[in-house]
């Protein structure tokens, strides 16, 4: 079954956040995740709203879960924590 990452962001500080794109984006390929949705337009029905979603889909959950825990991946959060709020989930996707 396939996997989505699903995260919610507001950036507080873009230097940083920028810092941690540019990782994350290479820790992501380098486990086969692919992006579907990467900031751009969005209607926001119910909960906290946060300007910055992005959604990647991964082979399947244990590949995406691998990727957050890979060493490159928390080298790249080492930069979003402290210059963003935001949540981050993986969902597995109905074949």
């Amino acid at each position: 079954m396939g996997a989505l990452w699903i995260s919610h962001v507001t950036v507080t500080d873009d230097e940083a956040y920028a810092k941690y794109a540019a990782l994350a984006s290479k820790a992501i390929a380098a486990h086969g995740g692919t992006f579907i949705a990467r900031g751009g337009r969005f209607v926001q029905l119910e909960g906290r709203e946060r300007p910055r979603n992005v959604v990647v889909r991964f082979p399947d959950v244990e590949t995406a879960e691998k990727c957050y825990r890979s060493e490159l991946y928390q080298s790249a959060l080492s930069h979003a924590r402290g210059a963003s709020e935001r949540e981050l989930l993986i969902v597995e996707t109905v074949e």
